[in-house]
């Protein structure tokens, strides 16, 4: 089995984090939660700061969640995250996708959500993510289409942005545009029944530009990625402050908006 092959292209910068630390289950898991019944035991795999693992938690309070992540300090955060919500049926664990450490038929929904267009195999991810889950479980994964991203005002060095990560990803061993190949690796990884949607994020209101405008800004110049830009010739330093200044640009127009469009898919396991 081909283990992590990959590089996480972000990284845990704080600019990164800020990020995940938004995500719930109603506004990244909504295709999912539909399927959840309260004594199920479910598996968050890259579960970061773990907000939308708690709240995986609270649909099933008769049964568990175990958080699964390979940043051992980023668990920390979810484990706070879980105490300060009072929420008991959620644990976290250190683990791979690529060779999950739990027994076979041990979960009856496994979870990732922008996981797989890090990964270095994919197929082989969900192929293990299968494994693990019972009979008649699910296997769910959500993951953003970097190519299908569109934004007004027409900023150029947001263009210049999305050329560059879409590159640095791809030299990272990952697959940026991810949403629209769920589906067909979910094919590969032998699954048959498959549920296919998309949903999208939108950032629009003024708050909404400023935070998501502010994040990437920050991530441009201070992140791992920043420094995988530039120790692989990617881009230059002023390259960098041109983009993150390109990305502040855009936050303050009264007229942005971004959409960022993921791909969706629920396997039924057999």
């Amino acid at each position: 089995m081909a283990h992590e092959t990959a590089v996480y292209t972000h990284g845990h910068h704080e600019s990164v984090l800020r990020s995940h630390r938004w995500r719930t289950a109603a506004n990244s898991a909504a295709y999912l939660l539909g399927a959840l019944k309260p004594h199920m035991r479910v598996l968050d795999v890259g579960c970061g700061p773990g907000t939308i693992t708690a709240d995986l938690a609270g649909h099933v309070p008769q049964g568990e969640v175990v958080g699964l992540d390979n940043a051992p300090g980023v668990l920390e955060q979810a484990r706070e995250e879980a105490a300060r919500r009072g929420v008991a049926n959620v644990s976290f664990t250190t683990g791979d996708v690529h060779a999950l450490g739990a027994p076979d038929a041990s979960f009856c929904v496994v979870h990732a959500h922008q996981v797989l267009q890090h990964v270095g195999d994919p197929v082989g991810a969900l192929r293990e993510m299968r494994r693990v889950t019972k009979p008649g479980g699910i296997v769910a994964a959500r993951d953003s289409d970097y190519a299908g991203m569109i934004w007004y005002p027409l900023v150029p060095a947001l263009d210049d942005w999305l050329d560059l990560y879409r590159r640095v990803a791809r030299a990272n061993g990952g697959e940026p545009d991810a949403g629209r190949r769920l589906r067909s690796w979910a094919g590969e990884a032998g699954f048959t029944e498959i549920t296919s949607s998309s949903s999208t994020w939108c950032f629009a209101t003024p708050e909404d530009r400023a935070w998501w405008s502010g994040l990437w800004a920050d991530r441009t110049l201070q992140s791992a990625y920043a420094s995988r830009v530039i120790e692989g010739g990617h881009a230059t330093q002023d390259d960098l402050r041109r983009i993150s200044d390109g990305w502040r640009e855009w936050g303050a127009s009264a007229d942005g908006w971004f959409s960022v469009v993921h791909g969706e898919i629920l396997c039924r396991v057999g």
